[in-house]
């Protein structure tokens, strides 16, 4: 049985259409829930997911603090953390349980977007490769609920980067695979700001970001350089 997460704030444009994706794409016995974890959204979003069938978690804003709250509402042995603007492929449940099968305890699909550029298919390329630099929460992650409980889930210290340093901690309690197919996601911040630009104010953050840049410098650059802001 699979719990999906997805954290949410101010997502009415998209949350209803990725419930009823996720109820569709996959095996009712396998789908035991869909939790949306809000963070005090001020929208539609609650009542939307509500209205679509998803079991609705209010905590704090923050991604982190949200899909560990998801988490512990969680009521199954799977976990499946996905963006409220991304839709996994048909069937992923069952592409989940083949790689527990298998003995993989974590892991992610490829990436794609649903804007055609040859700049965003060409970043996309590179997300098949089992590399923790190239994993991101767009790529959605799927994990038992014993190795998260034991990686002591996600860095509610974290306000960015905490889908990439959650990967290396997963991999220390067990296999970590990279699923063939792709998770499709918005590509509305590229589109907002510019493909290029963002990349660079992408690639700008992450860089500083290992180079040991506090959160509250990263969030404040993040802010001032991406326009329609949220995280």
């Amino acid at each position: 049985m699979i719990s999906v997460i997805i954290p949410t704030y101010n997502e009415t444009e998209n949350i209803a259409n990725t419930i009823t994706y996720i109820s569709n794409a996959t095996d009712a016995p396998q789908l035991h829930e869909i939790i949306v974890a809000d963070g005090g959204s001020t929208d539609d979003t609650i009542k939307k997911a509500e209205h679509s069938g998803a079991k609705i978690i209010i905590s704090k804003k923050g991604r982190s603090v949200q899909m560990n709250a998801g988490a512990a509402a969680s009521s199954s042995p799977i976990l499946y953390f996905l963006h409220a603007d991304a839709l996994p492929p048909v069937g992923f449940s069952k592409d989940i349980f083949n790689e527990i099968d298998k003995e993989n305890t974590s892991g992610c699909y490829r990436l794609s977007f649903n804007y055609q550029h040859w700049f965003l298919k060409a970043n996309c390329w590179f997300t098949r490769f089992n590399v923790n630099i190239v994993r991101f929460g767009d790529q959605s992650l799927f994990v038992t609920k014993e190795v998260f409980a034991k990686s002591g889930g996600f860095n509610e210290k974290l306000v960015m980067m905490e889908d990439q340093e959650i990967i290396h901690r997963l991999k220390k309690y067990g296999k970590f695979v990279v699923m063939n197919g792709a998770v499709t996601t918005s590509a509305r911040k590229y589109l907002d700001n510019g493909i290029y630009r963002m990349q660079l104010i992408f690639f700008r953050i992450w860089f500083l970001y290992y180079l040991g840049y506090s959160q509250e410098r990263l969030l404040k650059l993040h802010r001032k350089l991406i326009r329609k802001h949220k995280l």
